[in-house]
């Protein structure tokens, strides 16, 4: 049943990958910019605008004779305010003048309606009767809302709301955080490809609490939208800020190629980049684990096939993407002569080693596996990527190594075309030592070892003559030189016991100190003067010693 189970959890998560991708592909096949740039563009445009009482839209209006939208909606707008705020009694009244419709208040002038106004829904008459009644209920409304007894139980209301929210969010970070945790860890323990140990759990972390503080912040927005739609000018201030935002955000931010672009015209080209990348990330895991892993290539073949699949995806991805967002090709000549002038002065290091990554993926001295050297960094390659090379040291650290560091200085590679490499032990012995014995024992040693390889053989080396030893030198081979220094100490633990148990002596360091003359030595008279005053001093010491004692004891 565990076997089923975890295939079924596998086959869901493939299949959530799978839909993933095709979302991706149906966004890139909707329309965009460029071939239907007029079809964003105006997204928050238009040749209409809305009338506004207290922060509400009553209605829209077209321009008319001189004054453009905005301009005559703002003019509606100030009238219908100062008939909000002013203590007299209103009422709208609908009037035919010159066989069109105009709304008054009371006796003042507010608006002629025309056909731009009804945008082809009503004829101008009935239109006009469906404003007039709009405009008396929202200036009631706006009457009703000054009032003493409304504002107080406005006040009640956002309060309550208020201590809601805090409420809320304490509960969130109390009952919330724990259940996503949980969550998020029952689907990490089961998912196939999650490792604790990389990086893999940070994200998770990150992921949680972007999530949390996501719901909080979008529980703080609401709260605040509630509170400020509770008083008029509260709504007046929301509704300017909202405009002004909107405004900016859609006012054309740069101009390429006769093509002016916005904020949210780059907003959508970058949504689309990034899931232009994500897909391609998705094909080349797809790619990776489904048919690179069926060929049975090593490893390192893999990850040079999926690296250049995935830039090649990238850059194709990226050049249709800016064809279809409208932007000409042949315009990006100048971009691509800034970027070479950047790559020249500020990035002639990446430069460097992203074109090192291509030598190393194409010409392969380092694979993932292999155990390697590269000045003072020792480790398996973790893996090989376009900019650098993880390694893993023999402390379980993951170190970062550029790829130029690879080509720029000597590299040592133990597992490049034979995995088999020798170690090297230096042991000395005592001159009283018999030296077959010793080259016995230590084959001896090298033989117990099951990391240590019989073909080829153990060789015992004896290399010279030294100041306190009869010198030796052991070679073995092994095919895991990750744990050549583990091997190392193994056997100098055997070797130690062996002598140990043969009485195999390992000098000490010995030095031999020579004296010239004849003895006993001959000292000049100076020197034994000197001698004889340290010796009277030395004797005279304890007899100056006991007197201040016995003079201490009769004080």
């Amino acid at each position: 049943m565990k076997y089923f189970k975890k295939k079924s959890l596998k086959w869901r998560i493939n299949l959530s990958k799978i839909i993933l991708l095709v979302l991706i592909c149906c966004f890139y096949l909707l329309p965009l910019p460029g071939a239907a740039q007029e079809q964003f563009q105006p997204l928050f445009q238009s040749n209409i605008a809305a009338v506004t009482l207290d922060g509400r839209a009553i209605f829209k209006v077209a321009g008319a004779e001189n004054l453009t939208a905005q301009e005559r909606a703002e003019m509606i707008s100030t009238k219908l305010q100062e008939a909000a705020t002013s203590t007299q009694p209103v009422e709208v009244k609908v009037k035919p003048i010159n066989q069109q419709p105009t709304l008054w208040l009371n006796n003042s002038y507010l608006l002629t309606v025309t056909e731009g106004d009804t945008q082809s829904q009503n004829i101008p008459e009935d239109h006009a009767q469906i404003l007039r009644s709009n405009i008396q209920v929202s200036i009631d409304q706006a009457r009703k809302e000054r009032s003493g007894n409304f504002i107080k139980k406005a006040v009640v209301n956002s309060f309550l709301v208020l201590c809601l929210g805090v409420l809320l969010h304490w509960g969130l970070g109390k009952f919330l955080h724990p259940y996503l945790r949980r969550l998020f860890g029952f689907l990490a323990d089961h998912s196939p490809g999650f490792n604790p140990i990389n990086n893999q759990q940070n994200y998770l972390e990150l992921f949680l609490t972007i999530t949390l503080k996501s719901i909080k912040l979008g529980l703080w927005i609401g709260i605040i939208i509630y509170i400020t739609n509770q008083f008029p000018f509260t709504r007046i201030l929301s509704y300017q800020l909202t405009n002004t935002l909107i405004s900016t955000l859609t006012s054309k931010l740069i101009t390429i190629n006769k093509s002016s672009y916005s904020i949210p015209d780059l907003l959508i080209l970058i949504l689309l980049v990034w899931g232009l990348i994500v897909s391609a990330k998705v094909i080349t895991d797809i790619l990776q684990s489904r048919v690179l892993n069926a060929t049975r290539i090593s490893r390192g073949s893999q990850e040079v096939v999926s690296v250049i699949f995935r830039y090649g995806f990238i850059s194709l991805g990226t050049l249709v993407l800016l064809q279809v967002w409208g932007l000409d090709l042949s315009s990006l000549t100048i971009l691509a002569s800034a970027l070479s002038v950047g790559i020249g002065f500020g990035f002639q290091d990446i430069a460097k080693n992203f074109g090192s990554g291509l030598v190393l993926l194409f010409e392969q001295p380092i694979q993932i596996g292999d155990f390697i050297q590269v000045g003072d960094y020792m480790g398996t390659v973790e893996r090989v990527g376009a900019r650098s090379t993880v390694i893993k040291t023999l402390d379980q650290v993951s170190i970062i190594v550029p790829n130029s560091r690879f080509l720029e200085s000597e590299l040592t590679n133990w597992h490049h075309d034979d995995p088999v490499s020798g170690v090297r032990l230096a042991i000395g012995v005592a001159y009283s030592s018999s030296v077959e014995i010793v080259k016995d024992l230590l084959l001896i040693a090298a033989e117990e070892n099951s990391e240590v390889l019989s073909i080829p053989n153990p060789q015992v080396l004896f290399k010279g003559f030294g100041d306190n030893s009869l010198n030796f030198e052991l070679r073995v081979w092994t095919s895991k030189p990750c744990r050549q220094f583990l091997i190392k100490s193994d056997l100098y633990f055997k070797i130690e016991a062996l002598f140990r148990q043969y009485k195999i002596e390992i000098p000490f360091p010995q030095r031999d100190v020579n004296f010239r003359g004849t003895l006993p030595l001959e000292l000049s008279a100076d020197l034994q003067n000197i001698i004889k005053k340290i010796a009277q001093n030395n004797d005279q010491s304890p007899q100056n010693l006991e007197n201040s004692g016995e003079e201490d004891s009769n004080a």
